[in-house]
This record gives structure tokens, C-alpha cells and sequence, in this order.
């Protein structure tokens, strides 16, 4: 393979878009928070719990969309998805009352961007590489922080031109531009046997398959203590993450920044994540993976203290820049780790379940950030408790097996 392009790159690029594009949804709402609370007549804590109940759709949704990749494979279910986000989208803009809003914005737009999330993709990208699949699930990751640089201002910029309907009706175009050729053409599972290994590696891994006993079951792995610290990890990681995409520019803005500057601010958050996430993944196959995810939880969980604290543009854009640098990867290596430690074969399913932390954390940060402000007049209260929840998350991934480490079908599994 020496020389020669590999074509699993070919998806993991592809990929990484969709992800821009699903994530990048989820992660920007803050642009539309405001706007719809006017526009609608919704008050913050009523806008919140719609998107919290979002939150937890999307994660309940994960699950199922391992399953039915499981069974019959990544393009339909990818294809289902954009279905689902284009009618979520063409019944959002025309909802007129609470309980339209919540079943076509907090539920069915989420069912959507969770076919299509990177979920939906790791399993495919699992398949494809073995040697470099840390690598190539960071990259994967750039997806959701380009589409946090990229889409939280260019959607506050749609909204501020054009309003809150027209801008989502572009997301829906443009998702399902990109979406359509990519399942179609471009991604798909039938990956090579020896994956990205050379002739050695692939033979002295299949010597090594040949020696290990069967592997866990789904129920059996379930129950072990690495899935859930991971779970944990990715409840820590979705509360602070949803936080900031549903409540990171009310919060500035209400500490005295602009619109702009608060999306911008975000948004270089996303866009120092992207090269902060090439750095960490030329690591990720060569450093233990429970440092390094220990190390961006606890950097991050500091970066949440900063950021309710900034009171200038160079001390927003500043911590944005250092917090930026730790922002993505702790999917990433969640799912590598999963992967080392249970195999390929459960991953799309496990990565689902654990991904429902990452939403349960999500779906309660956003409430959090409306409540806690509503009753408490101040931001401290979700953004504080995010950065405490990170660094407890980082003492929990120390504890997370060594790469090598690898639970099978033995007698009794703790």
C-alpha cells in the first residue's frame, strides 16, 4: 500500500463534511435562540426545554441508528436521515404553535441529524482503518468543530440578513446537495480485509485474531466498567458542549458583547479546534488515549470557568483560542477506545449508546443555562457546574484501560 492512496481517506473526508454539517446544526443553535424566543413569543426557559427534549431525541436516536446500520448498512441509513431533516425543516418554518414546534424542531429534525451524525460514520471508518483508526476518527472530528467555526457565524449572519426560516430552509439545501452524492457515491462499507495494514501487519493480526477468544456480546459489555466511564466522560462532554452551542451567545451577549462578536467568538472556538484536532490525532495512535482524553476534559473544564469570567474582546477571544485547542477529540478517542477494547464489531452500537450520555448531558445543560438564568440572573450556575463536571470527567478517563487492553468472552469480566 506503500505510495498508493487509500480510499477509506476518500470517505473519512466525506464524512467529516456531513459531520460539518449534522453537528454543526446541533452545535450552532445559539444564533436561533433569540430570534425564535421574539419571533415565537417563547419564553427563554420554554425554548430551552424544547431543545432539551432535542437534545435527548438525538441521543435516544443514536442507538437506533447503530442498530439499523448494523442490519442494513450506512447509505440507507444516511439517505432516511436527510429525508427526515428536509420534511423536519419544511414543517419547523411553518409550525405555529408550542407543540408543532416541539414535535417538527425537538424531535423530528433531531431523529434526522442523528442518521447523519458521526455515528452514523464511525462504524464505517472503524471498518476501514485498524493501523491508523485514531488518526482517522480525530479527523472525523474536525467535521463538528469546522461546522462550529464555520455555521455559528455564517448562520448568524443568514439570520441577521434573511431571519431565523429562510436561513434554515438554506441549511436544509445545502445539507441535501452534499448529503445525496456522498451516500450515494462515496461512502459505503465493503472495506478491503486488510483494511489500511500492510502484509505484515494484516498477517500477524490475523495470527493474533486466531489466538483470542469470541468476543463480548452487547449485554456483556454493557455491563462493564469501561463503558461507563466513557458514558460519564460523554455526558460531562455533551453538557458542556450543547451548553455553549445553545447558551454561549446569550451568555456573552448578556455580559455585554455583541451578536457578532459573541458568534465570533464561538466560532474561533470551532475553528482552533480543527488544527488543535490534526495536532492531537498525529498522537492519538502513538500516546495512550486515556491521557490524552483526561488531558483535553481537564484543560476544557477550565476553559468553561474562563469563558463565563471574560470581560474584553481579547480576553474572549484569547481563551476561545486556548480552549479551542482541546475542544475536539474526546469523541474521537471515546470511540478508538471503544473500538481497542470491545472490537470493530460492537462499536457502531456501543459508540450509540455511550453517545446517549453525551445528549442526557446535553438535553440538561440546556434547560441549566435557560432555568438557572431565568431564576438565578446569572450564567454561573451551567456554566460553572460544566467546568467542574470536566475535570471529574478527566480523573474518570485516567482510569480507562491501556491501549492493548482488550475485554473478550472470558469466565468472569469486571
Amino acid at each position: 500500500m506503500a505510495g498508493r492512496w487509500y480510499y477509506g481517506w476518500n470517505i473519512v473526508a466525506a464524512a467529516a463534511v456531513l459531520t460539518l454539517l449534522s453537528s454543526g446544526m446541533r452545535l450552532s443553535f445559539g444564533p436561533f435562540f433569540m430570534p425564535m424566543v421574539h419571533d415565537l413569543g417563547f419564553s427563554r426557559s420554554l425554548l430551552a426545554t424544547i431543545v432539551a427534549v432535542g437534545m435527548l431525541v438525538y441521543g435516544l436516536a443514536m442507538p437506533l441508528a447503530g442498530l439499523l446500520i448494523a442490519r442494513w448498512g450506512t447509505r440507507p441509513v444516511l439517505l432516511a436521515g436527510n429525508v427526515l431533516v428536509v420534511a423536519a425543516v419544511l414543517w419547523t418554518v411553518t409550525a405555529s404553535d408550542v407543540s408543532a414546534f416541539l414535535l417538527a424542531f425537538g424531535v423530528l429534525l433531531s431523529v434526522g441529524l442523528a442518521f447523519t451524525s458521526p455515528v452514523a460514520v464511525t462504524p464505517v471508518i472503524s471498518q476501514w482503518f485498524t493501523r491508523r483508526r485514531g488518526m482517522a476518527l480525530f479527523f472525523l472530528s474536525t467535521g463538528s468543530m469546522a461546522g462550529m467555526a464555520i455555521m455559528t457565524p455564517v448562520l448568524s449572519l443568514g439570520i441577521d440578513h434573511f431571519g431565523w426560516r429562510p436561513t434554515l430552509m438554506g441549511f436544509a439545501t445545502v445539507f441535501t446537495l452534499f448529503t445525496l452524492p456522498a451516500a450515494i457515491w462515496v461512502i459505503h462499507d465493503d472495506a478491503p480485509e486488510h483494511t489500511d495494514l500492510g502484509a505484515q501487519e494484516y498477517a500477524a493480526q490475523r495470527a493474533r485474531a486466531g489466538a483470542q477468544p469470541q468476543s463480548l456480546r452487547l449485554r456483556d459489555a454493557a455491563r462493564t466498567a469501561p463503558f461507563w466511564k466513557i458514558f460519564f466522560g460523554l455526558f460531562c462532554c455533551g453538557f458542556s458542549m450543547n451548553l455553549l452551542g445553545t447558551h454561549g451567545m446569550p451568555m456573552l451577549m448578556d455580559h455585554g458583547f455583541d451578536a457578532f462578536t459573541s458568534s465570533m467568538g464561538i466560532g474561533l472556538i470551532g475553528f482552533v479546534a480543527i488544527g488543535g484536532t490534526l495536532m492531537l490525532g498525529r498522537f492519538a495512535d502513538r500516546l495512550p488515549r486515556r491521557h490524552i482524553l483526561a488531558a483535553i476534559y481537564f484543560v476544557r473544564g477550565l476553559g468553561f470557568l474562563a469563558l463565563v469570567m471574560v470581560g474584553t474582546h481579547w480576553e474572549l477571544y484569547l481563551t476561545s483560542s486556548i480552549g479551542g485547542l482541546v475542544w475536539a477529540g474526546s469523541i474521537a478517542l471515546s470511540s478508538a477506545i471503544l473500538a481497542d477494547v470491545y472490537g470493530v464489531r460492537l462499536v457502531g452500537v456501543l459508540y450509540g449508546m455511550t453517545y446517549l450520555g453525551h445528549q442526557i448531558g446535553g438535553m440538561l445543560s440546556a434547560w441549566l443555562g435557560g432555568w438557572g438564568y431565568e431564576h438565578f440572573g446569572t450564567h454561573w450556575v451551567a456554566f460553572g457546574g460544566a467546568g467542574l463536571l470536566l475535570m471529574a470527567a478527566g480523573v474518570v478517563a485516567l482510569q480507562l484501560p491501556r491501549k492493548g487492553f482488550t475485554l473478550m468472552a472470558a469466565p468472569a469480566v469486571a
